[in-house]
């Protein structure tokens, strides 16, 4: 077996690349203390404890037509993980804002995804995080694929899934632990569907592999998982607010948080799926049974549209990347 050494890299970066790298735009590593545009140079170390141990942070969030969207609501998450975790971010809030802006601009696409993620960081392979001297923040910068719907028109099938769903403390944070979504993703693709979603013990619903669920009864309420086995999903919270208009307007009774069991899916007028990924998203089959009538619901018919206007055109939650909105916009 060969030894290489530190002069054999370019030859051994050459032989790396791969097809699916031409997606990835950009990386800033705290280690680098600045930003790679080559996908080989976009490494983590071996011994950080995000990577033999799962411990760290993550965000993602998306760029559209050079707008972040809604960054401000991903960094208190952000910042509240890391509380929880006892994880120190390694820059404030502020810079880290900043440096998404100047890696999104390095990579050069209006339309991207970022994937953010601080780390315990390297220092051994040992368990102790106290052996890893300081946190890092990596932040990669991804070209974004359309939402969902885009793509399956005739809406989504969902599954219930056989992966236990994380306890309560652990499903509130957005930890780099991620087996049991990558486990339910796995479901989803072996058994021909789009999202497998969990139960918990006493059978209510929970969330699925990276999205939240919700459904509209036919009582007219839109409404979604009770928050302790779900994320707190950032999307889910922007279409709770947008969907205080449907109330108002008589489209909707009322929007809110309940214990929801397979029945009350079986039952309902319509089932959601809300997500960073997808936006909103209409389910047609949930465990082979049509929901509602089986065709996009006037529900998600008029929230999707309030989202994707939201995200185009809602000042208050975006950040421009390479202009500024005059100040009389805001």
């Amino acid at each position: 077996m060969r030894r290489f050494t530190l002069k054999d890299y370019p030859s051994l970066a050459r032989r790396m690349r791969r097809g699916y790298q031409r997606n990835y735009l950009a990386m800033y590593s705290s280690l680098h203390g600045g930003i790679v545009t080559d996908p080989v140079l976009m490494t983590i170390p071996i011994d950080d404890h995000m990577v033999h141990r799962g411990d760290g942070i993550f965000e993602v969030f998306k760029c559209v037509d050079g707008n972040i969207y809604n960054m401000g609501a991903h960094l208190r998450r952000l910042r509240n993980a890391a509380r929880i975790l006892y994880h120190k971010l390694p820059f404030s809030s502020k810079r880290i804002g900043e440096i998404v802006v100047e890696t999104i601009r390095v990579g050069g696409q209006k339309d991207c995804t970022i994937h953010l993620f601080v780390s315990r960081g390297p220092g051994s392979f040992s368990v102790n995080p106290y052996e890893c001297p300081e946190s890092q923040l990596y932040v990669t910068i991804v070209r974004l694929k359309p939402p969902f719907m885009d793509f399956h028109p005739g809406g989504a099938r969902v599954r219930s899934s056989a992966v236990p769903i994380k306890p309560p403390f652990f499903a509130e944070v957005k930890s780099c632990n991620y087996l049991p979504n990558a486990l339910m993703k796995k479901e989803a693709v072996d058994l021909g569907v789009d999202f497998m979603v969990g139960f918990d013990e006493r059978g209510f619903l929970g969330e699925g592999a990276s999205e939240n669920m919700g459904i509209v009864t036919k009582k007219r309420e839109l409404l979604f998982p009770k928050l302790e086995h779900i994320l707190a999903g950032t999307t889910m919270f922007r279409v709770i607010d947008l969907a205080r208009q449907l109330v108002e307007s008589g489209d909707l009774a009322r929007v809110g948080f309940a214990d929801i069991r397979r029945r009350d899916i079986v039952n309902a007028a319509e089932m959601l799926v809300v997500g960073t990924t997808p936006n909103v998203a209409m389910v047609r089959e949930f465990d082979g049974r049509k929901i509602g009538d089986g065709r996009p619901g006037p529900i998600y018919s008029k929230l999707s549209a309030l989202l994707l206007d939201d995200i185009a055109n809602n000042r208050k939650v975006l950040t421009p990347v390479w202009r500024r909105f005059p100040k009389s916009s805001v």
